[in-house]
C-alpha cells in the first residue's frame, strides 16, 4: 500500500470518527438529525453552505472545464456569487417562516405555504430525482480521486463502495451534525490545497500565472475567451442566471437554512461567501496549467486533469494529501444529499399517506432509507455517465423548476394557487425530461432564430414553459372562482414541535 493511499484512508477514517462523535449525548430525533435542533451559529451554517461550493464538482469539474472548455468555465465562478447576493434577502424569509412553523425540509415549506401536502409530495419527488445525478457526481468524483491518487492501487468502483459505506454509517448515526463537523475538516483542507496548487503549479511550469496564460494563448489562440457560437456570451449569461435561480432550490440548502439559530447568520454569510468563492480561481489555475503539461485528455477525461498534473509534479505523500482533500469534497455534500433525500421521502411523502405515523416512526424511516438511497446512487454511478459538470447541470435543470413557485409563495398570501404552482412545476420538469432524453437544444428546437438566441441554455425553454403554465392556470382559476380568487388561503397554523408525539400535518 503506497503512502498516498494510507493518507487518503486515514482522512476518511477521521471523517467517520468525527461524524460518529457528533451525535454523542444527544437524542437524535428527526429535528436534531435533519436540522441540528435549529441551534447552529454562523460558523457551522457557513460551513454547511460553503460545503455545497467545494464539492467534487469544484475539485474535478471546475479544473476539468478550465482544461477542456477554457473561458466558458468561468460561469462556475459567477453563478455562486450572484446566488449569495440573493441569499441576503431570500434566506432570512425562508428561515423566519420555517422556524415559526417548525419545518424541517424544503417540502414542508411548500406544503405549508400552499396548504397542500400533495404539493409537498411533488416537490419531494422533484428534489430527490434532481439529487440523484448530484449524488452520482459526488460518488463518481470520489472514485476518480481515490483511484488516481492511489496510482491505481484501488479501482474506482472499490473506492466508491468504501466511500459510500462510510457515508451511510455516519449519516444514519449523526445526520446534519456529522456533516457539519466533517465540513470543518474539509474546508480547512481544501482551502490550503487549492491555494497551494493554484499558485505553485503555474509558477513551477510556466514561471507565473500571467506567463501561463500567455503560453496558452500562444498555443491555442482564443481558447481563454468565450467563443462566438455555442458556449457564447448568451449561453454564459443564461447559464449563470439559471444556475443562480436554482442554487438555493436544492433541498439540502433548506435543511442547512433551518439549522440556524437566528436570521442574522445568513446576512453575515452573504457578505463573506462571495469572497470565499474566489478560491475557485485557484482550482481553475490548476486546470489551465494542465493544458500544455498533460495534453490529450478528451471529453469526460478532462476531469482527470488536476490529479494527473499533481501526480506529475509531486511525490506520493503529497498526492495523498491532495487526494484526501478531494475525498472530503465528496463526503460532506454526499452526506447532506443522502440525509435530505431520506428526510423528505419520510417526512413529506410517507407521512402524507400515513398521517397517523408518529415523529419517532418518521425519523426511524428516514434513517432506514439512507442505505436504500445509497444503493440506488451506487447503481447509477457504476453504470457510468457524463462528465462531472454535465451531471450537475442536469440536476440544476430540474431544481430550477421550483424557483417560480417559491418566489410566488414568499408574500404572506401566495401570488398563485397550489394548482398553478403544481402545474408549473410539472410542466417544467416534463420539458426538462424531454429535452434531456431527446438531446435537444434551443438551436435544434428553433433553427430559424438568431444565433444569440440559439445559444441560450436550453433550461430557459423549460423555465418559460413553467411560467406560462403557472400563469394560464392562475388566470383560469381566477375566472372559475370569481373576483378575488387566485391567491391561496393564509398559511396554516404552526404545527407541533418535532418530537411532540403525532405530528401536525402541513
Amino acid at each position: 500500500m503506497n503512502a498516498a493511499l494510507v493518507i487518503i484512508f486515514a482522512v476518511m477514517l477521521l471523517a467517520l470518527l468525527l461524524g460518529l462523535r457528533a451525535s454523542r449525548g444527544r437524542d437524535m430525533d428527526l429535528e436534531q438529525w435533519s436540522v441540528g435542533g435549529r441551534g447552529f451559529g454562523t460558523i457551522f451554517v457557513f460551513l454547511l453552505l460553503a460545503g455545497e461550493i467545494y464539492t467534487t464538482f469544484t475539485f474535478l469539474g471546475g479544473s476539468g472545464w478550465a482544461y477542456s472548455k477554457g473561458g466558458p468555465a468561468f460561469y462556475i465562478l459567477c453563478y455562486g456569487a450572484l446566488a449569495y447576493v440573493m441569499s441576503y434577502w431570500l434566506l432570512p424569509v425562508i428561515w423566519r417562516y420555517g422556524t415559526e412553523h417548525r419545518l424541517v425540509s424544503q417540502s414542508d415549506f411548500f406544503s405549508s405555504k400552499y396548504r397542500s401536502p400533495y404539493l409537498g409530495v411533488l416537490v419531494s419527488l422533484v428534489g430527490v430525482i434532481a439529487m440523484v445525478p448530484y449524488l452520482v457526481l459526488q460518488l463518481t468524483g470520489l472514485g476518480i480521486i481515490v483511484s488516481e491518487a492511489s496510482y491505481g492501487s484501488i479501482s474506482s468502483n472499490v473506492a466508491i463502495l468504501i466511500g459510500t459505506v462510510v457515508l451511510t454509517v455516519y449519516v444514519m448515526v449523526s445526520g446534519i451534525r456529522g456533516s457539519a463537523w466533517t465540513a470543518v475538516l474539509k474546508d480547512i483542507t481544501i482551502l490550503v490545497v487549492a491555494v497551494f496548487l493554484g499558485l505553485y503549479l503555474p509558477i513551477h511550469y510556466y514561471g507565473g500565472i500571467g506567463d501561463m496564460f500567455s503560453a496558452i494563448q500562444t498555443a491555442r489562440p482564443g481558447f481563454l475567451a468565450l467563443p462566438g457560437t455555442g458556449l457564447s456570451a448568451s449561453w454564459f449569461i443564461s447559464t449563470v442566471l439559471l444556475t443562480s435561480f436554482g442554487f438555493y432550490m436544492w433541498p439540502q440548502f433548506f435543511g442547512a437554512t433551518f439549522s440556524a439559530h437566528n436570521e442574522r447568520v445568513f446576512r453575515r454569510n452573504a457578505i463573506a461567501l462571495p469572497l470565499y468563492q474566489l478560491i475557485l480561481l485557484f482550482i481553475f489555475f490548476v486546470g489551465f496549467a494542465a493544458i500544455l503539461q498533460v495534453p490529450g485528455l478528451k471529453g469526460a477525461s478532462g476531469d482527470l486533469s488536476l490529479l494527473r498534473l499533481v501526480k506529475l509534479a509531486f511525490p506520493p505523500w503529497l498526492v495523498g494529501i491532495v487526494g484526501a482533500a478531494g475525498v472530503l469534497t465528496a463526503m460532506v455534500p454526499g452526506s447532506m444529499l443522502l440525509m435530505t433525500s431520506a428526510t423528505v421521502l419520510s417526512n413529506n411523502v410517507f407521512s402524507v399517506f400515513a398521517p397517523a405515523a408518529t415523529q419517532r416512526q418518521v425519523g426511524n424511516l428516514a434513517r432506514a432509507l439512507v442505505p436504500v438511497l445509497a444503493a440506488i446512487a451506487l447503481l447509477f454511478t457504476f453504470r457510468g455517465g457524463s462528465a462531472i459538470v454535465s451531471l450537475l447541470l442536469a440536476g440544476y435543470s430540474l431544481v430550477t423548476q421550483l424557483f417560480p413557485a417559491l418566489m410566488a409563495s414568499l408574500p404572506r398570501r401566495p401570488l398563485v394557487t397550489k394548482e398553478a404552482a403544481a402545474t408549473g412545476i410539472i410542466a417544467g420538469v416534463l420539458t426538462v425530461a424531454y429535452l434531456t432524453i431527446s438531446g435537444s437544444t434551443v438551436a435544434t428546437l428553433f433553427p430559424g432564430l438568431p444565433q444569440w438566441i440559439k445559444d441560450l441554455n436550453v433550461g430557459i425553454v423549460a423555465l418559460v414553459v413553467n411560467l406560462a403554465a403557472m400563469a394560464v392556470v392562475t388566470v383560469v382559476m381566477r375566472a372559475l372562482s370569481g373576483a378575488g380568487a387566485g391567491t391561496s388561503p393564509a398559511p396554516i397554523p404552526a404545527r407541533e414541535p418535532a418530537g411532540a408525539g403525532d405530528r401536525g400535518r402541513s
